[in-house]
């Protein structure tokens, strides 16, 4: 599959930069020089033949390897211009990073234009109440309870203090919903599996609650059954924003729902799957940030399948950058068929979010034919998502798959505090089922 997209001159210069830069003169690329085939050939043919750089080589060359070496570091972070920040390790092993504040903001305000309400509510000045997990951003607290003014940070209120869900009382989410009624954000953002949970009870009870201009997920994939829980609560248009701590932000969700590169703010390389895996719509994909004088990243592998928008046709009108249909999901969460096949966690997901009955769940394959199956669901519908469930996965992973249900009172975060729908609990490495 030929992917022609349309790109600004600036994005050719931007990408230029980066490649010049971090191959002359920073010591992490020093091994790579080998692999250009120079400035005689195109920009895109000259990325195609670098490696990947994974969380691994990060950790390995970090900090001086990807600093030029005419700034100063230690004066940046005396100064405060810049800091050392640590992601939580979703995939294979925890990194710190060098945070700039003033490029991740320039990042945020480029997606913005990616959305039609994004582009007019996100003003920079506009009040967002986040709900997220405060081991990823916010204040932790579990002990006690803090005010609303110790949640409060200029523009933003950080809605939850605790770690895990399961310190939610309903005094805790009587609070979240008050809280949004007199804050009155224009946009909320949220992990899809905390808002969802709030909105369980909130339906629940028969709740009303301030409806914000524009419901943008992060740190997440939302689930279908968490978009159908919200949508028990909330009428506001749903976008998902897509990017990492190295890269900023990478794609944005348009009101029409596809996904647009943020190419003033990142460049995008896409290596498909094989056929037999999902290719060559399905891939991975791998980001260079743009605009960052202090952390230069070249090829960073964040983790993520996405399928390639084919039509290269959005009604959104917006025709350049790369599209997507939709994103798959971590890497980390494929698992495989009895036969060896690749399964995206989107595609379990549209399986599993099927029923109705399910509240939240996880799998989790084992072995080669091993699916465990946690579900959280009433007691009066077990008997029938046991028959249920368990055809759907078989249709799916395979007649010969083995597949145990374990009935849950709800499903735990993992330590990265961040929910995770599927997973394996052996290793899999996407290279092997990359396109060569």
């Amino acid at each position: 599959m030929k992917l022609n997209y349309k790109y600004p001159t600036a994005y050719t210069i931007n990408s230029l930069n980066v490649l010049n830069t971090a191959l002359a003169t920073l010591p992490a690329y020093k091994d790579w020089r080998q692999f250009d085939p120079g400035p005689s050939y195109s920009v895109d043919a000259r990325y195609a033949s670098l490696p990947a750089l994974n969380k691994k080589d990060i950790r390995a060359h970090f900090p001086a390897g990807f600093v030029p070496p005419e700034k100063d570091l230690q004066q940046a972070l005396d100064s405060k211009e810049i800091e050392f920040v640590k992601t939580s390790g979703s995939i294979d092993i925890a990194v710190t990073n060098i945070w700039y504040q003033k490029w991740w903001d320039a990042s945020e305000k480029s997606s913005w234009q990616l959305n039609a309400y994004a582009q007019k509510l996100a003003t920079g000045n506009h009040r967002e109440a986040i709900l997220v997990n405060p081991m990823n951003v916010g204040i932790i607290s579990d002990d006690k309870p803090l005010s609303l003014q110790e949640r409060t940070l200029s523009r933003f209120l950080y809605l939850n203090e605790r770690t895990s869900p399961a310190f939610w009382t309903e005094a805790h989410m009587e609070r979240m919903a008050e809280e949004l009624n007199v804050f009155q954000p224009d946009v909320l953002e949220a992990n899809p599996s905390l808002l969802a949970k709030l909105c369980r009870y909130l339906a629940a009870a028969g709740r009303k609650v301030y409806q914000p201009g524009l419901i943008i997920f992060t740190y997440e994939y939302p689930a279908v059954l968490h978009l159908r829980q919200i949508r028990q609560v909330f009428q506001s248009p749903l976008a998902s924003s897509y990017g990492s701590t190295e890269t900023g932000y990478v794609f944005m969700q348009c009101e029409a729902g596809k996904f647009h590169h943020n190419y003033e703010a990142c460049r995008v390389d896409f290596q498909p799957l094989k056929k037999e895996h999902g290719g060559p719509a399905v891939g991975r994909i791998l980001v260079t940030p743009f605009n960052n004088p202090w952390y230069y990243l070249l090829r960073f592998y964040v983790g993520d399948l996405v399928r390639i928008d084919e039509t290269g046709v959005c009604a959104c009108g917006r025709d350049h950058g790369m599209l997507l249909s939709a994103i798959e999901g971590r890497t980390f969460s494929a698992t495989l068929t009895t036969s060896g096949r690749l399964v995206t966690l989107r595609e379990a997901d549209n399986v599993i979010s099927a029923f109705t009955e399910i509240e939240e769940y996880k799998i989790e394959q084992t072995a080669a034919r091993h699916y465990d199956v946690s579900l959280v669901a009433s007691f009066q519908h077990r008997n029938t998502l046991n028959k249920n469930v368990t055809e759907a996965l078989k249709n799916l992973y395979g007649s010969e798959a083995e597949i145990v249900i374990i009935y849950r009172e709800m499903i735990l975060p993992e330590t990265s505090g961040k929910h995770c729908l599927v997973k394996t609990t052996f290793p899999i490495d996407i290279e092997d089922y990359l396109e060569k």
